[in-house]
């Protein structure tokens, strides 16, 4: 496959018109997710500053849904946005016009290259998917700073990046972080906080859901995605909004993974449709987990159904089912007694979408620069919630094939 750079995900599309049914566009406005802007529950508590540094950040990709300014870089008193980049002109300029940056450049590696003429400590790479790896590469060999979008590596072929990935951030010693949104939706949060305070007792079951309904032409908006990365994409090579709901939470991995998958009757999922020969437009997975507990990730991009990211954790003492409201078990009136709340951000910063999560993925990415703090999506949690997917979809290829999934360290 010959992959190079982006555009995000447009809105849904009708889904499987020939029988009849309403088309997911016609109930979406805006790109799903970025709609999600409640952050669940926030403390009343004023932020409180925490430094007086201001660390100088470049932005790379803007993209279909405006990804690069709506992570509220430009918001933070801690971080000044100096620099931007969009392979396509119209859009570096709005990310400007958005970000304040003083100056743009035609491309990331271009940004990269000129970063010390620009005094940059840090980058937000925001390009497309199949980029990614490759351009955090490159950054941290230039001494700096990556938060990178999802996923942090992307497919089969980029498997052999890893090592050079964990090279880079050993030998640069900068933080290299993934903006998994899951990981400050308020009900990972909550989970989170929870099994820190260990009110779970050891984990059972976990289940992460991510419901994406896309198009059925191979022309729909999916081609907005640079060179078409996302049209036939492997549901599973795009797994962190599932993942998350287990790595984010516990920082454990998963071990092992049986996939199942069924051919779509999607148009872009029919392998002479994509560049990928990928069949399958949603794919089930069952991982076994390193603390002996078991999961159920799904990614389902062709189910005619209202999309989201949700995710349920059991425990022996309880269980948070948000869904379903909200915790039970042994452990209730423990859990209500937490009062758990999110803290609040900078004055005038946002929260975003994805949960009300964009905002404090940013705030966690600039303390750790400042203050030296590991962030929540560090590089092995990054890699633990996105190889296990591409393991998903290769066992999803062998009939559902148990695979073991490999660990990382640096």
């Amino acid at each position: 496959m010959n992959f190079t750079r982006k555009g995000f995900l447009g809105a849904g599309a009708a889904l499987f018109a020939s029988a009849g049914l309403k088309s997911i566009a016609d109930e979406e406005k805006v790109i799903q997710g970025f709609d999600e802007t409640e952050a669940g529950r926030v403390s009343l508590d004023p932020w409180q500053p925490f430094s007086d540094r201001v660390v100088k950040v470049g932005i790379a990709g803007e993209g279909v849904c405006d990804f690069g300014s709506a992570f509220g870089y430009q918001s933070h008193p801690n971080i000044e946005v100096v620099a931007c980049t969009d392979l396509d002109p119209e859009k570096c300029r709005l990310l400007q016009e958005r970000t304040g940056a003083k100056k743009t450049y035609t491309s990331c590696e271009d940004m990269i290259c000129h970063a010390s003429e620009d005094g940059l400590e840090a980058v937000y790479i925001a390009t497309d998917a199949p980029s990614h790896c490759r351009l955090a590469i490159m950054a941290l060999e230039h001494g700096l700073h990556v938060a990178s979008a999802v996923p942090a590596i992307f497919g089969v072929e980029q498997l052999d990046l890893i090592p050079k990935l964990l090279e880079a951030a050993k030998k640069s010693g900068k933080v290299y972080m993934m903006n998994e949104t899951t990981a400050f939706r308020y009900e990972a949060y909550a989970m989170r906080k929870i099994y820190e305070a260990g009110k779970f007792g050891r984990i059972i079951y976990t289940e992460g859901e991510y419901f994406h309904p896309c198009g059925n032409d191979v022309d729909a908006i999916m081609c907005g995605s640079y060179n078409n990365w996302r049209v036939g994409c492997p549901p599973q090579y795009y797994p962190t909004h599932s993942n998350g709901f287990y790595t984010c939470v516990t920082h454990k991995r998963f071990t092992d993974v049986s996939c199942s998958a069924v051919p779509s009757m999607l148009n872009q999922y029919k392998p002479e449709n994509n560049s990928y020969r990928n069949a399958f437009g949603s794919e089930y997975a069952m991982m076994r987990c390193e603390d002996g507990s078991v999961a159920r990730m799904l990614v389902a991009w062709d189910a005619p159904a209202k999309g989201g990211e949700e995710g349920r954790i059991w425990g022996q003492q309880g269980c948070y089912i948000p869904d379903r409201g909200g915790y039970g078990g042994w452990f209730e009136e423990e859990v209500a007694q937490m009062n758990i709340m999110k803290p609040q951000l900078p004055p005038g910063m946002p929260c975003g979408g994805h949960g009300g999560s964009h905002g404090y993925l940013t705030d966690d990415f600039i303390r750790a620069i400042i203050l030296g703090t590991k962030p929540c999506v560090d590089i092995i949690t990054a890699l633990d919630t996105t190889v296990a997917g591409i393991y998903a979809h290769m066992s999803a290829l062998k009939d559902g094939e148990t695979l073991k999934i490999p660990s990382f360290s640096l």
